[in-house]
């Protein structure tokens, strides 16, 4: 081998990534210890870029098209090395080249509860998971704050390093974005669209990323509060309790079965039945009080009349006539469909209210 044949094995003249992969980020090329050659030129293609870095500094950017590693091509990389008189002899520095291809389909999702203040349940933790495309757009705090001096940086590793960071900018967007929970369920691509714009500046700034899609699949609430929720919205569905009660009483007569829900609700019925029969007929419970006897002597000089006294009946005598369980009567009582008056700790019902309860 002759001293210039040698000589050339010692310079690199092509400098060019040839990326068949689709999971890189960045690659540094492999110098193998050999210096750059004067002129030496440097192959970047479509959605690539290349980065040169001497001594830990950044220093000239290059974007797709074919350069010519001279002086006017590397002002930065000059200014660096402190050239007085020009490039003119091999240098050493390190080339990265960087894929700004848009990366399409990477999950996220939040390892823990995130915390955020409610309009509606307070403080609240909420779960949440999906898809997000990126790019990168700015190479120098890519490398700086991501990729750092790996040699081969790939997606996998990208999506351990960058979830947390991910999550913790999702999480003050989200509270920036004052959105209620009950509104994220309902709008997660509105949600998602108006996010990026709060995402894009911090991912820009910290880590030189930026996405163009940010979609959010599912948004979960602790089960307490989804159980909390779901029986808020059965009260809403069933309405007016008393109106419940009476189409379960048509329901269970009209099957005329005595067993389940429908089996209750004919038994409550039959119970309102005999209550108002018991108040219709003479001497009943609520009727007119009469007394049988013989032959009634000829009426003697009316007594003094007393003032009327109020028949007042307990929930447990309630029930009794209505042949419910006590437990029924509280509920009417409480809910304010059946009139009565608390007296202490205890419910008092007049007679008349009970039977405009049975009216209906």
């Amino acid at each position: 081998m002759g001293l210039l044949d040698y000589l050339k094995t010692q310079f690199l003249e092509i400098i060019q990534w040839e990326d068949d992969s689709r999971d890189t980020l960045s690659w540094r090329f492999p110098d193998q210890d050999k210096e750059i050659k004067r002129g030496a030129q440097l192959i970047v293609r479509e959605s690539q870029t290349a980065q040169f870095v001497y001594l830990g500094q950044y220093g000239d950017t290059f974007g797709p098209g074919k350069h010519s590693l001279v002086t006017d091509n590397i002002p930065i990389l000059s200014t660096l090395k402190g050239w007085k008189y020009g490039l003119e002899s091999p240098f050493k520095a390190d080339v990265y080249f960087v894929n700004t291809r848009l990366f399409t389909g990477n999950k996220w999702g939040t390892a823990n509860p995130v915390m955020m203040r409610d309009a509606d349940f307070g403080i609240v933790r909420l779960r949440a998971y999906g898809t997000y495309d990126f790019r990168i757009v700015d190479v120098k705090v890519f490398l700086r704050e991501v990729a750092g001096t790996d040699h081969h940086f790939r997606l996998e590793e990208f999506a351990d390093t960058m979830r947390s960071r991910l999550v913790s900018v999702f999480t003050d967007a989200l509270a920036t974005a004052h959105v209620p929970a009950l509104d994220i369920a309902t709008r997660y691509s509105e949600l998602g669209e108006a996010l990026l714009p709060v995402i894009n500046p911090a991912l820009r700034e910290k880590y030189g990323l930026e996405m163009s899609s940010f979609i959010i699949e599912n948004i979960s609430l602790p089960p307490e509060v989804e159980k909390a929720i779901d029986k808020r919205s059965s009260m809403a569905a069933i309405g007016n309790l008393n109106d419940y009660v009476k189409l379960q009483m048509a329901e269970g007569l009209a099957n005329g079965s005595g067993g389940g829900t429908a089996g209750a609700a004919a038994e409550i019925a039959m119970g309102f039945g005999l209550a108002q029969q018991l108040m219709n007929q003479p001497g009943g419970l609520l009727g007119p009080q009469t007394t049988p006897s013989a032959a009634a002597p000829a009426p003697a000089a009316p007594p003094p009349v007393a003032p009327p006294v109020i028949a007042l009946l307990s929930p447990a005598e309630v029930a009794q006539a209505l042949n419910v369980s006590e437990a029924d009567v509280l509920t009417e009582l409480t809910a304010g469909t059946l009139k009565g008056r608390k007296i202490g700790s205890a419910w008092r019902v007049s007679r008349a209210a009970l039977e405009d309860f049975l009216r209906g």
